[in-house]
Parts: C-alpha cells; structure tokens; sequence
C-alpha cells in the first residue's frame, strides 16, 4: 500500500517569479544602458536623466535589482530589520516596492572586518534588503555614464578589470627606458572622507535618491550616528560613487604633461607620466623624481581636496626606483580579494567605444548580473 504525500501548490506570485524572461529582461536592461552611454558621449546630459529615470522605473530594471541582491554573496546578510528575501514570494513583492514615491532608506548596520594587516578592522555598512535593491537599481543607470566618463587606467571596481589588468599596464608603462621613477600613491580614509557637497553636485544621478542613502547615517552599538561625510564601504552603489569621484585625475595630468611633448624642465625630453589607479591606490610614473615629488604631487593634492580627499603621508611618500619595480614586493599590497577573477581576462569588440579620452565600456558582451 502506498501512501500519497500532499504538496503545496505554487503560489501565484511565485510562479510570476519562475516565469521571468531572463535574456528579455537582460537585452531591455542593455539596450537603454547602451542609449544612456551614447547620450553621455554625446554631451546630451537631459537625454542621460530621462533615460535614466525610464530605467529605474522599468520592471526589467526592478526586477534584474531584486535578482543581483538575493543571488549574490551577501544574500543572507541582514540589515537593522532583520529581514532577507529569500523565498519567490518575497522577491515578487520586493519589484513592486521598488517605488522612489516615498522611499526612505533605514540606516546602516554597522560591523568591523579584520582588514589584510591583521590588526586593523575596517568598518562595513550593512544596508536593508530593500535599500540594497534600490542602490543596486539605480547603479544600472549610473554604470554605462561611469564607466563612459572613467579614466583610461581605473581598474578597480569596475566590471571586466581586475588588478591583474592594472599590473599589466603598470609593466607597459615601465618597459620604456624613458620612465623611471614612481609615486606611489594612497588616499587616506577616502570612502569616509569623500564630500557629500562634491558628489550631489558633479555626480550625474538622481539628487534626491544620492543624498538619501548619504545622509542615512549608521547604526553601531544600539546607537544611531549621523554621516556628514563619505560613502559606506558596503553599500552596492558606493564603489561606483567614489570611481566617479577619482575619474578624471588621469586627465589633469595629461593635460599637464601630454605623452609625446618635450619639456625643458626634462632636459628637452618627454615626462614619460604615466597614471594607473586600482580603487583608492595609484602609481605615477615619470621620468624625474623632483617631478614626481614637487608639481605632480602638488596636482594630485589639489584634485583631491576639491572633494574632501587627501593623500597618506605615511604611505604615499614613496618614491620608487624602476629597477625595483619589477619585484613581486612592489605589488604586494595590492587588494586582490577585490579583483573581478571570475570574468574573462579578455572580450570581443564591444558593439560601441567611448571616446579616445575615456575608458572602453564593453556592455554587449558582459557576463549576467
């Protein structure tokens, strides 16, 4: 005799879940982030809002949201409220509070992570799920605009780059006989230094969502604190808001010393300047040490203190040798644990190319979120 067991029947919204489209929802997602790129090149920054706007209220965008914070690393972890999405139910109703009427965002949890020294803990903010999904949605729209108008040489936190591309451009920018001395560079406390001020005014995203999620202040102890300054080091849209607050430091020195001008202060040669920045840490190259160490640190400074940045002193006052470059010692400190190693170390030509002066966007040929 057998004995039949009864099973649940699948609820509706579950079953609208299973259904999803995934490559539909992929190829809207791609096609406006595409037009918001070209908009961008194009200098058209009312076209980049409205398009913007159109994708963060798309179900496509809601939906692809939603998918990235329950399916990633973190999907267990918990904000102040305690509450994960881990059911098809929850996730169908979370696309539908994904609404920016009357959106406010609950602070942070804060906790503490030994960083790679062993003795020094870095402090992570830990939004709610549905402030996670929101950030991660309107990070769609601000993807294809960074990473048009993104430094050459950024390679950190940036899909399709990793640290190994950064140290491949550091040996190219080395190899030549002209380039011998480095700056190596790192920017003391820069996510909980950036300016509030800066970014609300040069970053191109909604105003009123970025000021939200910067002012939404941290939990730590039961005690609630308020942020005046800097982005959380946890928040999914926080390592694009500090690309697009370092971006453009790789074109003020080559507007300084472009690479095929000679110089009298070089003796009648070129600089040879070389900038190449993963995260917060940068190198720069040159071809004279008083250089590096007097008017090209004097430029850095002055670029990072429009946005509430400085340099370390205990370590950005090295200036290296180019034979002892080629040591693995000079890229030890190096975050590897940041790197993108997962991803393909090289891509197609991508469907369309930023300008000369920009990084190479490559949307048609990224890996599913």
């Amino acid at each position: 005799m057998t004995t039949a067991q009864a099973v649940g029947a699948v609820s509706s919204e579950a079953a609208q879940w299973y259904a999803i489209d995934w490559p539909a929802i992929h190829r809207n997602v791609r096609r406006l982030q595409v037009r918001i790129a070209q908009a961008t090149k194009e200098g058209r920054w009312g076209k980049v809002r409205t398009l913007q706007r159109l994708l963060t209220h798309s179900y496509s965008g809601k939906v692809l949201a939603v998918r990235r914070v329950t399916e990633n690393s973190g999907k267990r972890t918990p904000g102040v409220d305690q509450e994960i999405w881990d059911t098809p139910e929850k996730k169908k109703q979370a696309v539908h509070e994904l609404k920016r009427r009357g959106y406010q965002p609950q602070p942070l949890r804060r906790v503490y992570i030994p960083k790679s020294d062993g003795r020094t803990l870095r402090p992570l903010g830990i939004p709610t799920m549905k402030d996670r999904a929101m950030q991660a949605l309107y990070l769609l729209a601000l993807d294809p605009v960074a990473e048009t108008t993104a430094d050459r040489n950024s390679y950190g936190f940036r899909q399709q780059r990793s640290c190994a591309d950064a140290i491949e451009q550091a040996f190219k920018a080395l190899r030549a006989a002209s380039t011998q001395w480095i700056l190596e560079g790192d920017i003391r406390s820069c996510f909980d230094k950036i300016s509030h001020d800066w970014i609300l005014a040069h970053v191109p995203l909604d105003r009123a969502m970025l000021q939200k999620w910067l002012k939404a202040g941290y939990i730590d102890k039961h005690l609630f604190h308020e942020t005046t300054e800097g982005t959380p080091q946890g928040g999914i849209i926080s390592p694009a808001l500090a690309n697009c607050v370092l971006d453009g430091l790789e074109r003020v020195l080559k507007m300084r010393y472009p690479t095929e001008t000679r110089r009298r202060s070089f003796g009648g040669k070129r600089p040879s300047v070389h900038f190449i920045r993963y995260a917060d840490d940068f190198i720069i190259t040159s071809r004279s040490k008083e250089a590096l160490e007097g008017e090209i640190k004097l430029l850095v400074e002055q670029f990072l203190q429009k946005r509430g940045l400085e340099l370390s002193p205990a370590k950005t006052a090295r200036t290296w040798k180019k034979a002892s470059t080629f040591s693995a010692r000079m890229y030890a400190d190096i975050p590897m644990e940041n790197c993108s190693l997962c991803l393909p170390r090289r891509t197609l030509r991508p469907s369309w190319t930023a300008s000369e002066e920009s990084s190479r966007p490559r949307w048609a040929h990224l890996l599913p979120i």
